[in-house]
């Protein structure tokens, strides 16, 4: 099939900026290149690095880039903004849309699919182009959306990341329900696995061989709840061997500035601050090393977080997890990897008390250790792809 794959046109593909979007879409793209199943065209945002990236050199994936960043399309952005004040999505976007429309048009293209912007599909239907597929990420498309019903019209099938999207998606009222599929994200497992020779240790992060360290991985804003696992480490000043490593920033690259909520951080963490390392923003290749550091792994995401990738990382490091039990995060683990912790009532006390047993229990924990890397397989990005390019195929 001729296939186009319309991005999110933020972050370029392939991922030289990263992004779980991005990496996914490399995944599936790499699986094609190997298999060589479909013609495909990828429209992205265009970077000087994606040049250099061996995957643009494909005979069967196709990069079709648009500069955003120059001159000329800055002024162009603002002018579309002017003419165009009450489209679905912000001018940047809307402008880079419309830059692939001018080529996209002028191509007949069996399935157009769309990455995490339902958006896109109203205005390529009121154009004539329909056989749309949405790969939906995030609870972007409900019964509360934005043209809930017409988008979901417009629609061929979706494809979400996991039943709570699914779920979500099932809210709109509809005649039929069959569109949507759930096709579980994949990791590089083999990336995701102890180095014999990692890039840093525990005395560069000033912890000892016999503290016990949890591991926070991920973007610092109040969703991800790591304001609650600090109020939990202040609950276990009893256990003044339990340490806390946060990797991440507030955004994606590392970001110099540290807005007030990191701020703030900080200021909670100062009670306890020989206890807590900031490591700020960590490159995605060096995760698994300061991974292998930790005993275990903290997930408390007090949103309703679709599917996150940083439980799949620590699942295939072998790292025991505390979770909570929002959005998607309970699809990714079993009673045997994980603690849930539930987040309606006595949240911190509730991490507090999972730590606390962990801690407290070495047998539990080794045999989460097992159980984590056994279901983390379920996850690598090679099923992922296979399903992908299944559901695809799949017919309504």
């Amino acid at each position: 099939m001729k296939i186009a794959i319309l991005t999110s046109g933020i972050l370029p593909v392939p991922a030289v900026q990263g992004g779980a979007v991005e990496n996914l879409i490399d995944f599936y793209l790499e699986y094609n290149q190997q298999h060589r199943l479909h013609d495909i065209t990828v429209y992205s945002v265009w970077h000087p690095d994606v040049e250099k990236n061996p995957a643009v050199t494909s005979d069967v994936n196709h990069y079709y880039y648009i500069n955003t960043s120059c001159f000329g399309a800055k002024v162009f952005r603002r002018v579309h903004k002017l003419l165009h004040s009450n489209e679905y999505y912000n001018y940047f976007i809307e402008y880079f849309f419309e830059q692939v429309y001018k080529h996209l048009r002028k191509e007949n293209y069996e399935y157009i699919v769309l990455e995490n912007r339902p958006g896109y599909a109203c205005k390529l239907c009121q154009r004539g182009i329909s056989n749309l597929i949405l790969h939906l990420h995030n609870d972007l498309l409900n019964s509360t959306s934005l043209h809930a019903m017409d988008i979901y019209q417009h629609l061929n099938k979706v494809i979400t990341v996991s039943d709570y999207i699914k779920q979500r998606v099932e809210t709109i009222p509809t005649q039929t329900d069959n569109k949507t599929i759930t096709v579980y994200n994949g990791i590089n497992l083999q990336n995701f696995t102890r180095r014999e020779n990692p890039i840093i240790n525990r005395e560069k992060l000033g912890f000892r061989e016999t503290d016990f360290v949890l591991v926070f991985s991920g973007r610092l804003n109040k969703d991800k709840g790591i304001d609650k696992l600090i109020e939990a480490m202040l609950l276990l000043t009893d256990l003044p061997n339990i340490k806390l490593m946060i990797l991440g920033s507030t955004f994606f690259g590392n970001a110099s500035n540290e807005d007030s909520f990191v701020c703030s951080l900080k200021e909670k963490a100062l009670a306890i601050k020989e206890r807590i390392v900031f490591t700020g923003f960590v490159p995605y290749q060096n995760m698994p090393d300061y991974l292998q550091l930790a005993d275990i792994a903290i997930v408390p995401s007090v949103w309703d977080d679709p599917f996150p990738t940083t439980i799949l990382e620590a699942q295939a490091m072998g790292l025991p997890t505390i979770a909570t039990n929002r959005g998607g995060i309970p699809e990714e683990v079993t009673d045997k990897s994980a603690i849930i912790v539930p987040t309606e009532q006595n949240f911190v006390e509730g991490l507090a008390n999972a730590i606390r047993r962990l801690f407290n229990t070495p047998k539990e924990r080794s045999d989460m250790v097992i159980a984590a890397k056994h279901n983390a397989v379920k996850y690598n990005r090679e099923r992922f792809a296979r399903d992908f390019f299944n559901a695809l195929e799949s017919k309504l």
